[in-house]
């Protein structure tokens, strides 16, 4: 009886887990509709609403924490309950950089965009992508699509230089576009961590499934 409590216990945080990711995936594609659309009313209403996800996330770390220490899992569970703790925080800062995404649509305000947003909304479209399969490898326990995840990075990558050298392109033909292509290099730089975040994500699964570390690309540690 005992143990068939800690499994639906178990299986109803991994739901949890879920839900904390399908509103951090939200959060980001979101942002960055915000600022194509120039809609202040829901960049702020991201920015309110991302407190919801961070009670969320401690939430998960409480129950999970509480399974830890009241029910002694075995080494499996323990790693699953160990990658719950590491995803759930790695969801929660992706959130925080759809929040820092609405808040640059606050600071550009109604000014015309410098560039048409092309390049950034494919970074978001694909980091999402990327997230969602995560999260799917996660509950399916699929080891092998975890590690292959990581591997389309390099694609979120080439897409922020490309936007990175278009923005100075454009500092040096006309210096007072500096502040306005400064924030979208921020936004920029956001949506390429929250991929990078995507392959903790995956390092976790593979460790909770295996037991063993890998570092399946270049996952970022702050």
């Amino acid at each position: 009886m005992a143990r068939e409590k800690f499994e639906h216990d178990l299986h109803r945080l991994q739901d949890e887990i879920l839900a904390l990711g399908a509103m951090a995936e939200n959060a980001v594609a979101e942002s960055v509709r915000t600022l194509k659309q120039h809609d202040f009313a829901r960049a702020r209403a991201l920015i309110e609403g991302d407190r919801h996800i961070n009670e969320k996330r401690y939430a998960i770390e409480n129950e999970a924490l509480t399974l830890i220490a009241t029910q002694q899992p075995m080494a499996g569970d323990l790693r699953t309950l160990a990658a719950i703790l590491e995803i759930a925080t790695e969801l929660e800062r992706m959130a925080d950089y759809a929040k820092g995404i609405a808040n640059v649509v606050l600071m550009i305000g109604t000014e015309t965009l410098i560039k048409p947003l092309v390049d950034i909304p494919r970074m978001a479209d694909k980091a999402c992508d990327m997230l969602h399969r995560a999260l799917e490898a996660f509950l399916k326990q699929d080891v092998e699509a975890a590690r292959a995840i990581p591997k389309e990075d390099a694609a979120v990558d080439a897409l922020y230089e490309q936007i990175y050298r278009e923005l100075i392109t454009h500092i040096m033909a006309d210096p007072k576009a500096i502040d306005q292509a400064t924030r979208l290099t921020w936004v920029a730089h956001n949506l390429e961590r929250v991929a990078d975040r995507v392959g903790n994500i995956c390092e976790r699964i593979v460790f909770s499934i295996t037991g063993r570390g890998e570092e399946l690309d270049d996952p970022v540690a702050y």
